[in-house]
């Protein structure tokens, strides 16, 4: 999982290599644990790493597919987008996380550029006559993903005393 992004060639595959990046700082918080430590809350948050997961996720899917191309999607209630219900994983959430993040490249690649509008621009929660435009939303997401990958990292830490860099180095073979 790349840590430090390469100087890309242009804007999109640039934003498109930090969001990676941070989706796998997420995934690393996940790795090696237990379902119990994944679903576990050990902070004054009511945030836990599963949760997390499934929230970067399902954020991702709802500003891109949702928002950027105005596919209808089913949410669940505020509430359990942000924690694992029964018979939820944390495998199948970083699953899901991979065919959403390779969903999410390929919409944004196939733009003919990153002025494209959001197909729902007008959405309740945005400003009126306020504009979304691609950029806006990759931008966001990198915003999003990168803040929970901070709360990750301390939760982490504070279930197993493990640090994002040796999650790093054990994830990628000993290379940080």
């Amino acid at each position: 999982m790349v840590v430090l992004v390469a100087a890309e060639t242009n804007e999109r595959e640039g934003l498109l290599a930090f969001l990676e990046a941070h989706r796998g700082a997420v995934r690393r918080s996940v790795h090696g644990l237990t379902e119990e430590q994944a679903r576990a809350t050990p902070t004054a948050s009511s945030l836990s790493l599963g949760g997390l997961l499934k929230h970067v996720a399902t954020c991702e899917q709802h500003w891109t597919e949702g928002t950027l191309m105005g596919r209808e999607l089913t949410q669940q209630p505020w509430a359990d987008q942000h924690r694992l219900l029964d018979g939820e994983t944390v495998a199948d959430w970083l699953k899901q996380y991979e065919e959403i993040a390779a969903e999410t490249d390929r919409i944004i690649r196939a733009l003919p550029d990153l002025e494209t509008d959001a197909a729902l621009a007008d959405a309740p929660w945005f400003p009126p006559n306020s504009r979304r435009t691609a950029r806006w939303i990759l931008t966001h997401l990198c915003t999003e993903v990168a803040r929970h990958a901070g709360h990750a990292d301390i939760i982490r830490e504070t279930l197993d005393g493990r640090t994002a860099l040796e999650l790093v180095a054990e994830v990628n073979g000993g290379r940080e």
